[in-house]
């Protein structure tokens, strides 16, 4: 074993082995290794510029034996088998699996030959790479972006890294004994939280890389790891009350037809969305003119009500598209390692733009600033970004960064990038708000808003968004959002919906954005059209607009609405609190009393802030639940009472109020 300081970073060599541990960031590691000569030069979402002065660091080597580095409060040792511990404040937190023939220090059983950095070489390519790790009894584990499972708490979990509709892989964990762990790989693979040991895995790698962080509290660790990631920007004005939209408006006509209601209720309306198909073909990104016919003088109408405007975009492109045989041609799109060149089998036969390749993302960038941003249209909701494929078969795709299983998660993060050079260049930087529907680490820096997927209209789906909500913002993402309601409904008459409905919107007035979507049944609306392609040939859902459903859920709706438009002073310090330092609208209890021992107990309250206490009602026929209130004085937003927290109590919820109590000291 060598051992080496190499510019203030602890280099060890092995056999075929480089292994490279340096500050990076306070109170932060990244260790690297690889088996090539030299390391790619790649930093993944390790994106930002970190201090040059590392005077605290220190690094000491015990001849062939051993060697520790230490940046701050984190240090990490290497021994003669180079098995790697961290400890944090001089106490052991994590330390490789190994249980090989060399000693005993790290475990019985040595004869098992299990190393902590398992390399499997892939045939004609690079190494499917498993990184192992010591389990901790009682350690929880929160973060990881957003998977549709009911677990707060990750320990004991496997999770895919990989991007699907509806599930974000965001490998960023934070432990419960002091540490947050970035896995800095956009590979396909696996996250293992076993009770009896760790394990990340890449199914394709050149090397290992991670990024390591302590610090006493959860907000210091998100601080530390948005640090090196990127914060996400200050929000734009104007964006922070009702979003409008629905599967889908079809018409030019449609849209302002919804948009003068509001005005005519006197509703104010932030925002309203153009779902898909306002095109005649996937890729050819444009206005269908036949039901368009006009997209400035709408957005220039819509504007004068101030209500901005987003529009959908598909990374989608059918070979029948006007723009398909530039960019097959020209290489912009991906490819498939075998069988047909087909990705994408919606409403078409497609293939999917490149957005790793810069030329491809400058590409869709041109064509959407001409057909869109020249007529006025605000921002872009960036559909289908992880991208979705007819069949998830990742060995089967290849991009220009590399193959899919390798590099396939950071694809919506490269797509949000290319909206965010283009209108960057026309000197909109501070405008900036995309929707999209997958993200990586690091995404909050390209103005991501991500909304949880399509999901169905269920109870079940919604306790399974506020879990994916409260740790895709431990995981970086402090703007985040659902379809109100879920996006999957069967009747938008049956009365469980409607309660479901209600309580899914009391929820979304305590989420970053208030977005009302959904594709409501039955789908019972003739088409348009009887071409056999385009948006007038397409279904489209159910009204869904706050009168679409009555008048009780409307009486209800409006009210909640007026209660999110009070709050908005409020909310715009949170966003400018996460723009500084990575803290997240959405808070799990624990983030803002991590020493109260309950409060890493509790899955279904939350903190919207440091001020508001949430209890969203997640069961149907419930009007009632049970609320732990932490230390302090809080006064109950229903029944306006003050009551003493470090007591659980039992609140009344009626179908017109969740509970929700202000934290008044």
């Amino acid at each position: 074993m060598n051992y080496s300081n190499v510019n203030n970073s602890l280099v060890i060599r092995h056999q075929t082995e480089q292994l490279c541990i340096e500050p990076w960031g306070k109170d932060s590691l990244r260790v690297r290794a690889t088996r090539y000569m030299n390391f790619t030069g790649r930093n993944w979402a390790l994106s930002e510029e970190v201090s040059t002065k590392q005077s605290s660091v220190e690094i000491t080597i015990n001849g062939n034996e051993s060697a520790t580095i230490q940046n701050g409060r984190i240090r990490a040792k290497v021994n003669a088998a180079g098995v790697l511990s961290f400890f944090r404040d001089d106490k052991l937190f994590l330390r490789e699996y190994y249980r090989n023939y060399f000693g005993t220090e790290c475990g019985e059983s040595c004869c098992l030959k299990i190393v902590g950095r398992d390399y499997k070489p892939i045939i004609g390519g690079d190494y499917a790479l498993t990184v192992r790790f010591e389990s901790n009894d009682g350690e929880k584990l929160f973060g990881m972006g957003q998977y549709q499972q009911a677990y707060l708490d990750l320990k004991g979990c496997i999770l895919e890294l990989a991007q699907r509709n509806s599930q974000v892989s965001i490998p960023f964990a934070i432990s419960s004994l002091g540490y947050g762990f970035l896995w800095n790989n956009p590979a396909i693979g696996k996250a293992s939280f076993g009770k009896n040991y760790t394990e990340w895995r890449a199914e394709a790698a050149k090397e290992m890389d991670y990024w390591i962080t302590v610090g006493d509290t959860p907000a210091q660790i998100v601080e530390h790891y948005t640090a090196v990631t990127g914060h996400a920007p200050a929000l734009p004005q104007g964006l922070l009350g009702l979003w409008q939209c629905k599967l889908r408006y079809r018409t030019q006509e449609e849209v302002l037809t919804v948009a003068r209601k509001y005005q005519e209720l006197g509703i104010p309306l932030d925002v309203i969305v153009i779902d898909f198909f306002h095109w005649t073909r996937q890729g050819d990104w444009k206005f269908d003119s036949e039901y368009w016919p006009d997209p400035k003088a709408m957005c220039d109408e819509l504007h004068s009500m101030g209500i901005k405007v987003v529009v959908s975009v598909w990374p989608t492109v059918d070979r029948k598209s006007e723009n398909f045989n530039e960019m097959f041609e020209r290489g912009l799109l991906i490819c498939t390692e075998r069988g047909s060149i087909q990705t994408y089998d919606f409403q078409g036969d497609c293939l999917t733009i490149d957005v790793t390749n810069p030329e491809a993302r400058e590409y869709i960038w041109e064509k959407c600033q001409k057909n869109y941003c020249d007529y006025g249209i605000d921002m872009f909701w960036l559909d289908n970004a992880e991208p979705d494929y007819a069949v998830y078969d990742f060995d089967n795709y290849r991009y220009a960064l590399g193959c899919a299983l390798e590099v396939n998660n950071i694809y919506p993060q490269m797509y949000a990038k290319a909206f965010c050079d283009g209108l960057t260049k026309l000197g909109r930087e501070k405008e900036m708000l995309h929707l999209v529907r997958s993200a990586w680490a690091g995404s909050q820096k390209y103005s991501t808003l991500v909304w949880s997927g399509d999901v169905p209209s269920t109870f079940e789906s919604l306790r399974d968004q506020l879990y994916g909500g409260l740790n895709i913002g431990l995981a970086g993402i402090p703007w985040w959002t659902t379809d109100i309601g879920g996006f999957m409904t069967d009747d938008v008459d049956d009365p469980a919906f409607k309660e479901l409905l209600v309580r899914w919107f009391e929820f979304a007035v305590y989420c970053p954005i208030l977005r009302m979507h959904g594709d409501r049944g039955p789908h019972n609306i003739p088409p348009l059209s009887n071409k056999e392609y385009g948006g007038g040939s397409l279904f489209t859902g159910q009204p869904n607009e706050l009168w679409s459903y009555g008048e009780m859920a409307f009486t209800i709706m409006k009210k909640q609405l007026d209660i999110r438009l009070s709050l908005k002073p409020y909310i715009e310090k949170l966003m400018i609190e996460a723009s500084e330092n990575g803290a997240p609208l959405m808070r799990t209890m624990f983030y803002e009393f991590p020493e109260d021992e309950r409060c890493w107990e509790l899955m279904d309250q939350y903190m919207f802030g440091g001020e508001y206490l949430v209890a969203p009602i997640l069961y149907p026929g419930k009007f009632e639940r049970n609320v732990y209130l932490p230390a302090g004085t809080w006064k109950n937003l229903i029944d306006h009472k003050e009551y003493s927290g470090g007591q659980t109590m039992n609140c009344q919820a009626p179908l017109e109020a969740i509970p929700v109590f202000q934290r008044m000291n």
